[in-house]
C-alpha cells in the first residue's frame, strides 16, 4: 500500500482533537456541562472541524458574527451557512436540520403555553414559525373563550412578495371550531415589519367581516425581526395602531 501524502497547500482542516485538551469544547462539556460552553464553543461542537484557514472556534466566531447571535441563525437557510468557508452541503443541512428542531421545540413548549394576551406574545409564538422563511404566509389562531389556542391554521402561502388572504378563507375554519376570538399573524420576508396599503387593506376587510360572522378579531399582528425593524420590535400590532 502506498504512503498517504498530504497535501501541503490544502492541509486537512482543523479539528476538536487537534486543539489543546484545556481548550477542547468537549471536554469543557463533560466537566461542567452545557451551561459551561459559550455560544461559540456549542456551535464548535455541531461544525467539528474548521477550514483549511480558520480553526473550529473561529469559523463558529464568524458564524454567529455574520447572523448577529445565536438566535439569529434560527433565520439562515442552507444557502446562507454554505456561504462561509469551511461549511459544506452536508455540514449545511446538519446545521438547518438543528435549527428546524429548535423551532418546532419552542413552537411546542406545553410548560410555557403561548401568552396571546400581548402582541408581543403573538410576536413571541410567531418568530420561531416565520424564522427563514423566503415567503409571506398568513396564520389564524383561533381562540376559546378564555383566549386558549384552539388550532392554528395557515390559510395562504404566498410568493416572495405577496400574499393574499380573503376573509373568507380566514373566517371559514373559526367558524367549523366554535371560535370565540380570533388573532391573524402574517410575516414579511425582509424583516421589516412595516404595513403595506394591501396589509392595511386586508385588516380592515378582516374587521368588518369580524361583525357579520360575531367572531371578535382581538389583532392582527406583523411578524419580522427586531434587527430589521427600525422601532426594533421585530413587530407591528394593528390593535396597537387603532386599526382594530
Amino acid at each position: 500500500m502506498l504512503p498517504v501524502v498530504m497535501d501541503k497547500q490544502y492541509p486537512a482542516p482543523l479539528r476538536l482533537r487537534d486543539l489543546a485538551v484545556n481548550e477542547r469544547p468537549q471536554e469543557r462539556l463533560e466537566k461542567h456541562g452545557p451551561g459551561a460552553l459559550s455560544d461559540t464553543e456549542l456551535l464548535a461542537m455541531l461544525l467539528r472541524s474548521g477550514s483549511k484557514d480558520l480553526d473550529v472556534l473561529s469559523l463558529s466566531s464568524r458564524v454567529i458574527s455574520e447572523a448577529g447571535s445565536l438566535a439569529g441563525l434560527l433565520t439562515w437557510s442552507d444557502s446562507d451557512f454554505k456561504k462561509l468557508k469551511g461549511i459544506g452541503r452536508v455540514k449545511a443541512l446538519q446545521l438547518i436540520t438543528v435549527m428546524e428542531m429548535a423551532r418546532r421545540i419552542l413552537l411546542d413548549d406545553k410548560e410555557n403555553p403561548p401568552n396571546f394576551t400581548t402582541p408581543e406574545g403573538v410576536f413571541k409564538y410567531f418568530a420561531p414559525l416565520a424564522a427563514g422563511l423566503e415567503v409571506e404566509k398568513f396564520w389564524v389562531l383561533c381562540l376559546n373563550r378564555k383566549n386558549h389556542l384552539i388550532k392554528r391554521i395557515e390559510v395562504t402561502s404566498g410568493t416572495a412578495s405577496a400574499s393574499l388572504a380573503h376573509p373568507r378563507e380566514v373566517y371559514r375554519e373559526a367558524i367549523r371550531l366554535s371560535a370565540s376570538s380570533i388573532i391573524c399573524a402574517h410575516n414579511h420576508p425582509s424583516g421589516d415589519p412595516s404595513p403595506s396599503s394591501a396589509d392595511l387593506k386586508i385588516t380592515r376587510l378582516l374587521r368588518d367581516a369580524a361583525k357579520t360572522v360575531e367572531i371578535e378579531i382581538l389583532d392582527h399582528v406583523i411578524i419580522g425581526r427586531p434587527q430589521i425593524d427600525p422601532l426594533g420590535k421585530g413587530y407591528y400590532s394593528f390593535n396597537e395602531s387603532g386599526v382594530l
